[in-house]
């Protein structure tokens, strides 16, 4: 042990571990760290090496004994019938199911989605049901046939520390510098700060301060393997990470159909993975993602306030060095199309990812660090009950080209880096002032591509300052782009004016407002195809159709058929006999799925048909599960079973009416289940029949 981890160890007994340790085992594995960490805190909290050597093959034997992998899930359910009961390390979900009006716990590797949970587990542990929480779990067999489910859960205790007493962490940090202090939480998160710069550990910092601020938002983009998701899939437990796909309102924000609060009100932060594969079908998504990130409150119908920080993390695949020195292209280029100004304003900080280096042994530490879950602790505990605004407020001066977001950015970083490194007391100036320079510089960053991307000078004030305690004003650079002309003066690009137009709005505009002539080249007319480029695109007017689909056709889809017609339609409504046998509900589920493509549907309203009392409860059983997702999506699905049906009828609420002779069964069974047609309805043949789309 050097002389930091003995300074560690005194002050912290208990709530420390060597870090090596983990690194043995973790490759074998892919529990998170913390859960690692709970077990290794467990049976290997000690500096004798004979003990830690004990504690290692206790360790081992837990995770053999205890952690089930995917591919064994039957052999666990299997252990779990024989022995009577089993204690298990997983992630718990529980969801609650409407139909039955009762909940429902589900482990990620044990491949059972009706345990029974008692009310106490999920009362206690809200993310539970949001997102759900790694576990020791104890299953027990239920050996009554009667009953609808085989196990139950007997008990659940969270894999986090019980108690955390944040007057005592203060106080043990009173005996480390700040230097020491950067050291410390660095080798908790696994690296050796002795092998890396002070900038790089600033940039490490800065990862986690969407852990201890509400409402911060920040992205970072750069190369591939620099650990930018780590933070929030593995160092906290009050973090979450949603890796790609599509960010629905209804699962970050707040479902209307469920009257629930979303992702945003259970976690201190939410960190989007691969942030430029987002995808963002719901306008309304943006707009509220926008409200909340802007004052942490949205409304949608009802009034949300929650102090969830988001987290935009992603690569970067670029030269930095082409992208600052390109007229054409900036540093938020990997971003969706649907991130617009407003959205990149709302960044606090955008953190040089590509200064990172990438993920190597070489940069772990052997060395004590915290217990992951106890620094977790301490940032939450800090995210709910400290806020250090108003002392940066009194504190700090800006520059009079910081304006309100730059301000506000600016302050929120550094009060993440108080909360940090400086939980118990104020940094020296000299400290403070290495957190304000920080914090501009990634504020600039934002700033600066904001303005190569807008054709006004709008976000022109990019060169924001600072003044030191001497009052020397202090003007920070972004040093990828320090002297990359294209990004200090872009170039603005050309407004839909003639040059005589440019010219007289010169002449008419005060000489106080004018830039030096250079800044100013008189703006040359569009030309006539570019203006025919750049008009919206005429949509075809939707007619009435008649037409027939004889046997044996190919390349008719539902979306080939409906999905024009179904623009604009807030709900529609089916009436058809025939969604009753395992093909024919799949197709329905293909049919809902065409009405969510269309992006306004909010209400489905189905009206089928059954045989008998035994198919009546197959088929509710299929359609409670479909209406399940799609109350996920937003969408409410509207069951009626009626054995007396007949008519076939598609009513949009735009006034359109699709009558097609067959209903949605109009394709021919494939004769097996690997062939061209399967999935592509587009490609599957038909059954003969009719389609009549018209004006209801």
């Amino acid at each position: 042990m050097n002389e930091l981890d003995q300074k560690l160890i005194a002050a912290f007994d208990g709530k420390v571990l060597r870090k090596d340790l983990l690194h043995r085992i973790k490759k074998g594995t892919n529990v998170p760290t913390f859960v690692l960490e709970f077990l290794l805190a467990r049976f290997c909290a000690s500096d004798d090496q004979a003990e830690m050597d004990s504690g290692m093959e206790a360790v081992l034997a837990s995770l053999q004994d205890n952690y089930v992998k995917p591919d064994e899930a039957n052999a666990a359910q299997s252990k779990v019938a024989t022995k009577g009961k089993h204690r298990f390390i997983d992630k718990v979900h529980v969801r609650y199911v409407e139909k039955e009006k009762r909940h429902w716990a589900a482990l990620e590797n044990f491949n059972s989605q009706r345990i029974a949970i008692g009310e106490k587990f999920y009362r206690d542990n809200d993310r539970l049901l949001e997102g759900g929480i790694w576990a020791e779990v104890t299953l027990m067999h239920n050996p009554i046939e009667d009953d609808d489910y085989a196990f139950y859960i007997e008990d659940l205790r969270p894999i986090q520390i019980s108690r955390f007493d944040f007057s005592r962490y203060m106080e043990g940090r009173k005996a480390f510098t700040r230097d020491e202090w950067i050291a410390v939480i660095l080798r908790t998160v696994g690296l050796e700060p002795t092998k890396l710069s002070q900038r790089v550990k600033m940039h490490f910092i800065a990862r986690l301060a969407a852990l201890v601020e509400p409402n911060y938002n920040y992205i970072e983009l750069g190369p591939r393997g620099t650990g930018k998701s780590y933070f929030f899939s593995e160092f906290s437990p009050y973090a979450t990470l949603i890796s790609g796909g599509q960010a629905t309102k209804s699962a970050l924000f707040y479902n209307n159909a469920r009257r629930k609060v979303g992702l945003v009100g259970f976690w201190d932060t939410i960190a989007f993975d691969e942030v430029g594969g987002i995808k963002v079908k719901d306008p309304d998504t943006i707009q509220i993602m926008k409200d909340f990130m802007a004052n942490g409150r949205f409304s949608r119908g009802v009034e949300v306030i929650a102090d969830a920080s988001l987290s935009f993390v992603g690569n970067f695949d670029l030269s930095i060095q082409q992208v600052v020195n390109s007229d054409r292209y900036d540093l938020f280029q990997p971003l969706p199309a649907e991130f617009d100004l407003a959205i990149m304003d709302r960044f606090a900080a955008y953190i040089p990812g590509w200064e990172m280096p990438k993920n190597s042994s070489d940069f772990l530490t052997s060395n004590y660090g915290f217990i992951t879950d106890y620094l977790a602790e301490a940032f939450h505990y800090q995210f709910k009950h400290t806020n250090r605004y108003e002392e940066v407020t009194k504190r700090i001066r800006l520059g009079q080209a910081i304006e309100g977001r730059d301000e506000k950015g600016i302050k929120k970083t550094v009060c993440a880096f108080l909360k940090i490194l400086h939980p118990t007391d104020a940094p020296t100036d000299e400290e403070f002032e290495e957190y304000v320079a920080y914090a501009t510089e990634c504020r600039r960053r934002v700033k600066e591509q904001m303005n190569k991307r807008k054709p006004d000078d709008e976000f022109a004030k990019i060169n924001l300052s600072y003044f030191d305690a001497s009052g020397a004003e202090v003007l920070v650079f972004c040093p990828e782009s320090k002297d990359a002309l294209a990004t200090q003066e872009p170039a603005r690009r050309n407004l839909n004016v003639g040059a005589g137009q440019a010219s007289q709005a010169k002449e008419a505009a005060p000489a106080a407002q004018q830039a030096p002539a250079k800044l100013e080249p008189a703006t040359p007319a569009v030309p006539a195809i570019a203006k025919e480029a750049i008009a919206p695109p005429v949509v075809p007017e939707l007619k009435e159709q008649h037409f027939s689909i004889m046997y044996g056709d190919i390349g008719y889809s539902y979306e080939s058929i409906l999905g024009p017609y179904l623009v604009g339609a807030k709900e529609v409504t089916i009436e058809d006999p025939y969604i009753r046998l395992q093909h024919q509900i799949q197709n329905f589920v293909r049919f809902c799925e065409t009405i969510l493509h269309a992006g306004s549907v909010k209400h489905i309203k189905l009206v089928t048909g059954y045989d008998d009392n035994t198919q009546l409860t197959d088929i509710a059983e299929k359609l409670d599960e479909l209406k399940q997702s799609l109350l996920d999506m937003d969408v409410e699905l509207e069951v009626k079973l009626n054995p007396n049906l007949h008519d076939r009828e598609i009513r949009l609420d735009n006034g359109w009416v699709i009558k097609i002779g067959r209903g949605l069964d109009f394709y021919q069974k494939p004769a097996g289940w690997f062939e061209v047609g399967v999935s592509d309805l587009s490609l599957r043949k038909c059954l003969e029949t009719k389609v009549d789309i018209f004006r209801g």
